[in-house]
């Protein structure tokens, strides 16, 4: 069942979502200063690749102060207005009973989106 929710999850739009936070990575990359960044938009990649089955766990060093303060910078650079898109559009997903599990899909999107410092995908 996983495998063929991620099947239809990537034909009415999961590539290209993927596509997206992988071209925005690379760019990230190109500076030193993007890296963190970076690294934080691939890992919204690979969930948004394949999201059905997998599940955000906080790692072992999630209550850091490192963390802390790259969520902080997160938030203000853009963070929050992921987090509202994948919001929108799970709520827009959840009005019928055949997108509520695709909406659960961007809920998990957009928890991973607020915060994603200290969290990893299992």
């Amino acid at each position: 069942m996983k495998f063929l929710g991620n099947l239809i999850w990537l034909l009415f739009g999961g590539i290209i979502t993927a596509i997206e936070y992988l071209i925005s990575s690379l760019l990230l990359m190109i500076t030193i200063i993007g890296i963190p960044f970076g690294l934080q938009t691939l890992k919204l990649a690979t969930l948004a690749l394949w999201p059905f089955g997998r599940k955000v766990t906080d790692s072992g060093n999630s209550g850091g102060c490192l963390s802390l303060i790259m969520n902080i910078l997160w938030l203000i650079l853009g963070g929050f207005c992921i987090c509202l898109t994948h919001l929108f559009f799970g709520l827009l997903l959840c009005i019928t009973i055949i997108g509520i599990p695709f909406g659960r899909q961007h809920f998990k999107l957009a928890a991973l989106a607020l915060t994603p410092f200290g969290k990893q995908i299992n």
